[in-house]
């Protein structure tokens, strides 16, 4: 038997999932239930694939299990990006070797398009807009980063636009950047809602059970999770929790559960939006990984993400709240100086399933166990897409793309703790001072 030693604890503050459209949960789990499918994690990869599998075996009964409130966990807690162009930090030009970078493309817009077509056959409310995104740049540094980036993607053959501080200022107000490089195909989103509104139309053959945390698994011919109310038997098991996934006896050792943090103000009055000026909803992304997210929302809010943790645990802590909220103002009034009143409504911290090599695993575990693990933050178009093509391996249905994913070796190891630890969280703190002005 697998003890779960660890489980989700998130913070309360999230603001995507206290201003997204209230719900419902679902009850927990409650005595014995026998099912031919047991999907644990129920964020964009697991709901993804737990749709794509009723599809294929509509008359199978499949259930859905998540720790906590679906909307409430990792899913809900990004940026709400759902990009569509690769972007490989490790080659030169961002695009690397153009065969992984045309199938990493194909593959993004298999989950960027299978979201906007649900949203908008289940209309669900979640301020879903195609509307591109900046990748702007402050440092010289970032400037190259740029320049090399724009020669990936017109190697790659993907549309484009760069833009001077002059004309960017026309576009989102601050004159804080130099330059920056549009992309037209990155949707926007309040992640929480979407999550949210996913979990709600869900197929009749499938059972959602919120807030179920599995205690206990046993391995064999049958999988048996074992819970607080009861227990699940399961002629399959499928993984879609990310780090979590090595609780379950899964890449342990192999993944870091690191978590980033987003501020999210008041919504503007009408003067400071006057005064701010451009456009009335964007997106921008650092040319520096470790640099801020901006974001102005359909509520006129602005977004400022940044600053890491690792939490081993991967659990929230409190007092980094406090810490890169008051890194979040500092980051806030350098970029908007036109808006010194303008107060934090919500502060956060978000999950992420890291490897160091940036693979993913994909495909069978073990006997009659399978996973869709490590999205290494990518995971509102790149994690609905893995659970779709999931549950295409388990029905039969090959294609490119599923050998594709399959193909990939994996994360790598991780060397033991305490270097491990300590190593991050140098690399990390690097990272932040690296950054400079772009942080």
């Amino acid at each position: 038997m697998t003890i779960i030693q660890k489980l989700p604890a998130d913070d309360t503050t999230c603001g995507w999932f206290h201003l997204s459209p209230p719900r419902t949960p679902n009850a927990p789990h409650m005595g014995e239930r026998r099912v031919p499918w047991a999907i644990v994690g129920a964020g964009f990869t697991g709901l993804a694939l737990a749709r794509q599998l009723a599809t294929h075996f509509p008359q199978d009964e499949i259930v859905l299990l998540d720790a906590q409130e679906v909307g409430y966990g990792a899913s809900g807690r990004n940026a709400g990006f759902a990009i569509d162009l690769p972007h490989d930090i490790a080659a030169d030009n961002y695009i690397g070797d153009i065969a992984t970078a045309r199938m990493v493309l194909k593959l993004n817009l298999l989950g960027q398009t299978a979201l906007r077509d649900l949203v908008a056959q289940f209309n669900i409310d979640c301020h879903l807009r195609a509307s591109g995104k900046y990748q702007a740049a402050v440092e010289d540094r970032g400037v190259a980063v740029l320049d090399a980036y724009r020669q990936g993607l017109d190697t790659l053959e993907q549309p484009y636009t760069m833009l001077e501080a002059d004309t960017l200022r026309d576009h989102i107000g601050t004159s804080f950047y130099r330059k920056a490089l549009f992309t037209p195909g990155t949707m926007l989103v309040q992640p929480a809602a979407l999550v949210k509104g996913l979990a709600d139309s869900l197929p009749p053959n499938v059972t959602l059970y919120e807030n179920t945390p599995i205690s206990t698994v046993e391995y064999g011919a049958q999988t048996v999770l074992g819970h607080a109310g009861g227990r699940i038997v399961t002629d399959k098991l499928l993984l879609t929790n990310n780090a979590f996934g090595m609780q379950f006896g899964f890449l342990r050792g192999r993944m870091l559960p690191v978590f980033t943090y987003a501020s999210l103000t008041r919504p503007l009055n009408t003067d400071e939006q006057e005064r701010l000026g451009g456009r009335d909803f964007w997106g921008l992304i650092p040319a520096d990984p470790a640099g801020t997210t901006l974001r102005r929302t359909h509520d006129n809010r602005i977004l400022v993400r940044n600053s890491f943790s690792y939490n081993p645990d991967g659990r929230s802590h409190p007092h980094y709240l406090k810490r890169f909220a008051q890194r979040h103002r500092t980051s806030f009034s350098r970029r908007f100086p036109m808006l010194p009143d303008v107060t934090f409504d919500y502060t956060w911290g978000g999950s992420l399933a890291i490897a160091r090599n940036h693979q993913s695993r994909f495909g069978k575990l073990a006997s009659n166990v399978y996973g869709a693990l490590c999205c290494n933050g990518l995971g509102v178009t790149r994690g609905t897409a893995m659970g779709m093509l999931l549950a295409d391996l388990l029905a039969g249905k090959d294609s490119d793309l599923v050998d594709f994913l399959a193909a990939f070796p994996g994360p790598n190891r991780n060397p033991p703790s305490p270097i491990l630890d300590i190593g991050v969280r140098l690399n990390l703190a690097w990272a932040q001072f690296r950054a400079g002005r772009e942080a």
